[in-house]
């Protein structure tokens, strides 16, 4: 994976690579400082195969760290910065990182050091190696950090990132590895149905999930990314940071999404790839300054991570009058193995699109996974190729389930059309049972965001004394929305979709519960709806 970055380092030495605030690192330079962290690691005693954990949210460190940790033969564990305690130590507890890279500052509050320096004595960590979210600021907003809500806070028993990297020397002497079976990341998967897992994802697989992509989207030296997805996430990784390094585009680093900053960026910097999820794009469109910065000069806009809505994609095409299509992947695959054609009459209404080169699809029976369905049918989405996780971390039962013959059954249910172009219908575990009859949430989600005073929607089962599972929404008004009644929804859905599918009961609540990358937690919203019912 490594060889991205070297490479386009040789072709293209002077290009930016990262801005970041107004600094801005050259592909020379980036490649330069990772391998000087890659032999720091090496000075630390890390080996290849050796787990070094990355707790940053978008910065340059994280991208430096990220290359370095490659070159050094290590696997990369990235944790995602809004983790506490309980959850932090669970994923570096299972990883086994002995090495992590963190921030030290308290950011409008928030401080990542506490929830790692509470957990830390029960972990197996020889080494925290710490830095500032202004270590590469320019000099007049490091100044003016304190101002903008940084703390930077010294930490005891760490080292500094900077110093390491001062101290280092470039190494051209890297570990050899096997692309094919040396894992580079361990991607912990998002926890949504259960327990996180680390899905093993080798060289091979990220570097052909990523050079597969840039042979189906249209990209160049030329293009400049708008890298607001957290690079923790797999998505983000391959869409903002390995997509750009292979075409030596420009990575314009946002550590948070807000809004306004997403848009001044836009029109400032003349972003035009802007690789998102609905909830961003739901974001823009509902913005009351959206009509304030000019956004044309987004041409490729592609949405993953959740289903993204009809309404939602027109408005932000009429907004940007650039092209936003949906994709699909998962951890498991290295981010995306789908996705519609950006081409004038390539995208299909409800599709994440046709599978990219060398990646197979089947639809089987979510019974009986040896049977493989006709053309048409409804059932579980498996696939096959070259990007597929090699499995999940010290987890071989779990592993042998999700793989079977080179088969990833991916727990989502979906169908093929006859031009190839794949319908996801809704995650396996999430269907609801209504007196034997099927009901998909995102089916009744994507007649809830039709309506004019629903920003966003979330359905799950509930216990029904008579059809043993009924459909329950959960909805967030859209701001300024005049009050809408439980009734009007359900109203509203009864002459969209059949009786069984309609809400039984609505729940008006603020906002919904979201992983980092705006994917509904319909398992957190069960739990919490089990405890206010108890």
């Amino acid at each position: 994976m490594h060889s991205l970055i070297s490479e386009s380092a040789r072709r293209f030495p002077l290009q930016p690579c990262c801005h970041y605030n107004g600094a801005v690192l050259s592909y020379r330079e980036v490649d330069e400082l990772s391998s000087r962290f890659a032999q720091a690691l090496a000075a630390l005693g890390v080996r290849k195969g050796d787990r070094v954990a990355i707790f940053l949210p978008n910065t340059p460190q994280f991208v430096i760290s990220c290359f370095g940790i490659l070159k050094a033969g290590g696997v990369m564990v990235a944790c995602n910065p809004l983790y506490k305690e309980r959850e932090l130590e669970h994923q570096l507890a299972d990883s086994g990182a002995e090495v992590i890279v963190c921030a030290r500052d308290v950011v409008d509050g928030s401080d990542l050091y506490e929830s790692l320096a509470a957990c830390r004595p029960r972990l197996k960590l020889r080494r925290v190696i710490t830095t500032s979210v202004t270590d590469y600021l320019p000099r007049a907003k490091r100044l003016l950090a304190p101002l903008a809500g940084v703390k930077v806070v010294p930490r005891p028993d760490t080292v500094d990132f900077v110093s390491v990297l001062g101290t280092s020397r470039p190494s051209a002497d890297l570990p050899q590895v096997d692309p094919s079976s040396d894992v580079a990341i361990l991607q912990y998967t998002g926890g949504t149905t259960g327990v996180s897992k680390g899905a093993m994802l080798t060289h091979y697989n990220v570097y052909s999930a990523t050079v597969r992509a840039t042979a189906f989207i249209p990209l160049t030296q030329n293009d400049v990314f708008l890298a607001v997805l957290p690079l923790f996430h797999v998505y983000g990784l391959v869409a903002n940071l390995m997509l750009p390094a292979t075409v030596g585009a420009e990575i314009l680093l946002l550590p948070r999404f807000h809004v306004k900053e997403v848009m001044k960026t836009v029109a400032r910097r003349r972003a035009t790839v802007f690789c998102a999820v609905p909830a961003m794009y739901v974001a823009i469109n509902s913005s009351k300054s959206v009509a304030k910065f000019d956004l044309s000069s987004v041409r490729v806009c592609i949405s993953g991570g959740s289903p993204l809505a009809a309404a939602t994609r027109e408005k932000f095409i009429a907004s940007t009058r650039g092209t936003l299509v949906e994709g699909y992947g998962l951890s498991e695959t290295s981010a995306l193995t789908h996705c519609n054609p950006l081409f004038e009459g390539g995208y299909r209404a409800g599709s994440v699109g046709i599978p990219f080169p060398g990646t197979d699809v089947e639809i089987l029976d979510p019974d009986d996974p040896g049977a493989v369905l006709p053309l048409g049918s409804v059932g579980e989405i498996a696939i096959k190729g070259p990007q597929v996780m090699k499995g999940y971390w010290n987890s071989p039962e779990e592993s042998g389930k999700a793989i079977r013959d080179g088969w990833l059954l991916t727990g989502d249910i979906g169908r093929l059309d006859e031009d190839g172009y794949l319908y996801v219908v809704d995650r396996k575990k999430d269907m609801i049972n209504v007196g034997g009859f099927k009901v998909y949430p995102r089916e009744v989600e994507e007649v809830l965001f039709e309506h004019p005073a629903v920003k966003e929607a979330g359905v799950v089962a509930m216990p029904d004394s008579f059809s043993g599972e009924a459909v329950k929404a959960f909805v967030v008004l859209k701001d300024g929305a005049s009050a809408t009644s439980e009734g009007e929804i359900v109203e509203y859905c009864a002459r969209e979709l059949a009786r069984f599918k309609v809400p039984k009961s609505v729940v008006f609540v603020p906002e919904l519960p979201k992983t980092l990358i705006g994917k509904v937690l319909r398992r957190k919203l069960r739990d919490d709806d089990a405890v206010r019912s108890s």
